[in-house]
């Protein structure tokens, strides 16, 4: 075989004589690169021999050279790894498959399905978030339901008061035009027996063995009552007493250095009838001697004496020396020691009309 000009080259199809392999060459269909020349490429895998011992059987394609998983990118036929993410077409430069994958697009393709997966992750992830806080406020507005919210509280603005049908007012507080009546006054109650009904003894009026008035101390004597009102009394203040209905006659003595003082207290039924006897009064009430105490302001003794009256009650008094010395108005320890006995028994009288009376404004109406 010559390489000059005339010269037939291998493979030529109008020269089969000059075919080294014959002319049933199973790989002539499948050489891509066939063509006219010296240089035409041989079959893939050397050429085979059809005679002798070493002779080959054709190559063929069988059921296990070929890709059965077109999803495996890396699976082989009998010509090397299958292009998956490359061209259709086998690489002109590369017929046998010897290239590398293109690891740029699996690289692609790897990062496309973890972007993937991040992203359903991420979209997951808010759902449930929102879902949680969905139910969280569905439960504080249950919680809260019929109430002002705390941020209402907060803010100082509550939920509009509903709207009231029209022609509708609402109803104002009610006052009573009557005023109501005044605190029972304590003197109605020691103004008559008809009121003046708790119990009324020595012991009541003068309960203490002393009488304290300021910083002046007066030890109580004999006490003494009786309802014979004239024989409590001296001179002509007995008919006078007896004139006017006297009920009883309560008496007590204090004295103190050499001093007595003996208060009387006359009861009437009305405070007509112990004002009147208080308006007539003359001469006194008879002095009362006993319990360390004695006989003072008897006549011929000069003693003081007082007249007062409340309510149905009227009060006297009579003081002096133990001694039997006349009162003059230079003893003002007498005075001092009348004044301090007198007015500690207005206040007991007093005291005992504003306990009535108070009785009285807390007690039931059906009473």
């Amino acid at each position: 075989m010559s390489f000059g000009q005339g010269g037939a080259s291998w493979g030529d199809p109008g020269s089969p004589g000059h075919d080294p392999h014959g002319s049933q060459d199973p790989y002539a269909s499948r050489d891509p690169y066939a063509s006219q020349g010296p240089y035409a490429a041989q079959p893939p895998y050397g050429t085979p021999q059809s005679q002798g011992p070493y002779a080959q059987e054709p190559v063929t394609q069988d059921s296990f050279t070929q890709d059965p998983f077109t999803q495996d990118p890396f699976a082989q036929n009998a010509f090397g790894p299958s292009n998956r993410f490359g061209s259709a077409e086998r690489d002109p430069e590369d017929p046998y498959g010897t290239q590398t994958p293109d690891w740029g697009a699996l690289a692609d393709a790897s990062a496309a399905r973890a972007r993937r997966k991040r992203w359903l992750l991420i979209g997951g992830g808010v759902l449930a978030t929102g879902a949680i806080a969905a139910i969280v406020a569905t439960t504080v507005v249950s919680a809260n339901k019929g109430d002002a919210s705390a941020s209402d509280r907060t803010s100082g603005q509550l939920p509009p008061a509903a709207e009231l049908p029209a022609g509708t007012t609402e109803p104002e507080p009610a006052f009573s035009s009557v005023a109501p009546p005044p605190p029972p006054d304590p003197k109605d109650y020691v103004s008559s027996a008809e009121k003046d009904t708790a119990p009324l003894t020595a012991e009541t009026l003068f309960p203490d063995d002393k009488l304290t008035a300021a910083d002046r101390v007066y030890r109580k004597g004999a006490t003494t009552t009786t309802t014979n009102c004239a024989a409590a009394a001296q001179g002509a203040l007995g008919s006078i007493l007896a004139s006017n209905s006297c009920d009883q006659v309560i008496r007590a003595t204090f004295s103190k250095d050499g001093v007595a003082v003996t208060v009387g207290v006359a009861v009437f039924g009305q405070e007509a009838q112990a004002l009147k006897a208080k308006e007539q009064t003359q001469g006194g009430i008879a002095s009362l001697s006993g319990a360390g105490v004695p006989t003072f302001c008897r006549a011929p003794s000069i003693c003081r004496k007082t007249a007062n009256s409340y309510g149905r009650y009227v009060y006297f008094t009579v003081g002096g020396f133990t001694s039997g010395r006349n009162v003059t108005k230079a003893d003002q320890d007498v005075f001092t020691t009348g004044d301090d006995v007198a007015e500690f028994t207005f206040q007991q009288i007093l005291a005992r009309g504003r306990t009535q009376a108070s009785a009285a404004a807390t007690r039931p109406v059906d009473d």
